[in-house]
């Protein structure tokens, strides 16, 4: 009886093991499987049904604006009413060109009823343009050259995205990279659109 359970539990640990290996395959996979970015025509183009505050949003494609906290929390204050999606990107960071186009899409997709938001943490003017004009943004960006927006929602690294309700009300902040862009759209259902199931 012993002798049972000990092969019992030596094939649970082995089963456990695989599906540990298969996920991390998978995930290692995602995260490798680059999609190619939108063009600016592409994400510049007018899209039916959206409303004035979010059209002009979608108006500002690669818009770089100063202010940091102060002018990013007069844009929050201005879109109440709408679920609010603010992406954290650099220049520098690989993982923000990695997670991009996802973004783009996302914006595209959801421009009738979402805002998308951008912060562009401690860059260079010269670099950042470089990294906008290759992922163009279909929403502008806040400089944060201090790093003090990111400092509010405790980044650790980049990319951070932040969920915000039509209320106004934070309710999460993301740390690193999405995956897939299924995880995000998943993530802007559950926790800005407030969306579950």
């Amino acid at each position: 009886m012993r002798r049972g359970a000990i092969v019992i539990g030596a094939l649970a640990v082995a089963a456990a093991i695989t599906i540990g290996v298969v996920q991390a395959r998978q995930s290692d996979r995602a995260k490798t499987e680059k999609v190619a970015a939108l063009t600016r025509a592409q994400v510049s183009a007018p899209i039916a049904g959206v409303p004035p505050e979010l059209a002009a949003l979608r108006g500002r494609v690669n818009e770089r604006i100063g202010g940091a906290t102060q002018a990013l929390d007069a844009q929050l204050r201005a879109l109440r009413g709408k679920p609010v999606v603010v992406n954290l990107w650099a220049s520098w960071c690989d993982p923000c060109r990695f997670e991009l186009p996802f973004l783009q899409r996302q914006a595209l997709e959801r421009a009738a009823s979402v805002a998308f938001l951008g912060v562009n943490v401690d860059d260079g003017a010269t670099s950042a343009g470089e990294m906008a004009a290759e992922y163009p943004m279909p929403y502008p960006s806040f400089e944060d050259p201090d790093r003090k927006i990111a400092g509010r929602y405790g980044a650790i690294g980049l990319p951070v995205t932040v969920f915000y309700d039509a209320a106004g009300k934070r309710q999460m902040v993301h740390q690193g990279v999405y995956a897939s862009e299924d995880l995000l759209s998943d993530a802007i259902d559950r926790y800005a659109v407030g969306r579950t199931g």
